[in-house]
């Protein structure tokens, strides 16, 4: 095997910055961090990952928690994570926590205490305070994703005033017959997500006068989930809404697929907006509110190297509200009839 010493001549850098480069170890540049590691590709050059470890104290290994894997958003913001993470040097170790809370509390007090990782990105995952000063206590910097989390970095959108503002969408365009069909009231995720944008929505009902008594569905937050209360709630003419405000764009898909299924036009009698700039929105012409999870996991990634590279600083308490972009399509459209 080649030594450092080869690396760093065809690099034409320094042997100790190109042990910088391919340790992670230090700053270097961009550009020459590129160059040394083609140098070390051209020569079969490798890092035992173990002895860097030795040295720097470091694994370049980070622990990301999270409820789901299978829904888009999630799996959105996990391969945005991913790339920032492969293009520092970094793996990932991925723990999936569900509701249990022994299997959280094991996560928590074994796997990401003991086992060897340097950071942690918490995703959608409220940590409590014991949680946080735990990881704190052993040197990992964290940063979490979906919502305010005390003592450390975090982001989101505003999911309240992306809701108001998706809804102030319809009522611009006349609709007053308006319903929110969203996630489960009583049965929250971390950050209670889904009562945050009822909030919106019925914040920006009640300051236009156009409140109603019906205004609310539960759904699954995917197609299937969608298309099932869109049968429900479409199928009568005299009681359904002229205009619907979905949770996410994968419930606004299955709506759109329902409402066609039963013969009703879209934009013509039924307006739809929905929210997260999913891939598919594009197709269906439905008009959302972008929030570009991929973006998210790459700028908690930055948030966390920042923190690895001042390990003697404080965390930054610091929340972040990133935006959203309302895009327009075909699935909203003025209401024909002024007086509904």
């Amino acid at each position: 095997m080649s030594i450092l010493a080869d690396v760093a001549r065809i690099a034409g850098v320094s042997k100790s910055t190109a042990s910088r480069a391919l340790s992670g170890r230090g700053y270097v540049s961009d550009d020459t961090r590129r160059r040394v590691e083609d140098a070390a590709a051209e020569l079969g050059y490798v890092v035992s990952s173990t002895a860097a470890s030795l040295v720097t104290g470091r694994t370049r290994n980070v622990g990301v928690v999270i409820p789901y894997i299978n829904r888009w958003y999630f799996a959105e913001v996990l391969e945005g994570i991913e790339a920032a993470l492969i293009r520092a040097g970094y793996d990932l170790t991925l723990y999936r926590l569900s509701t249990d809370r022994d299997l959280r509390r094991r996560v928590f007090d074994y796997f990401l205490v003991r086992k060897r990782v340097d950071a942690v990105i918490s995703v959608a995952i409220d940590l409590s305070p014991h949680e946080v000063q735990m990881l704190q206590a052993l040197g990992k910097p964290l940063v979490g994703i979906g919502g305010r989390i005390d003592g450390i970095p975090s982001l989101s959108i505003d999911d309240v005033e992306t809701a108001r503002l998706a809804t102030e969408h319809l009522l611009s365009l006349g609709h007053r017959r308006i319903m929110h069909v969203g996630g489960d009231q009583n049965e929250q995720m971390d950050f209670r997500v889904h009562s945050q944008r009822y909030t919106g929505f019925a914040q920006a009902l009640r300051d236009a006068g156009a409140t109603v008594d019906d205004d609310f569905r539960e759904a699954d937050f995917s197609i299937e989930g969608g298309y099932t209360v869109g049968l429900a709630v479409l199928g009568d003419p005299r009681t359904r809404p002229t205009a619907v405000f979905a949770g996410c764009d994968e419930i606004a898909i299955g709506i759109m697929v329902a409402a066609r299924q039963l013969g009703i036009s879209i934009p013509g009698e039924l307006s739809i907006i929905g929210i997260d700039g999913h891939p598919l929105a594009e197709m269906f012409g439905l008009t959302t509110l972008a929030q570009q999870p991929g973006a998210q996991g790459a700028r908690a990634v930055e948030l966390l190297l920042s923190q690895l590279e001042h390990a003697d600083a404080a965390p930054p308490d610091e929340h972040l509200l990133l935006p959203t972009a309302l895009t327009v399509r075909t699935s909203t459209a003025a209401r024909r009839d002024q007086s509904a």
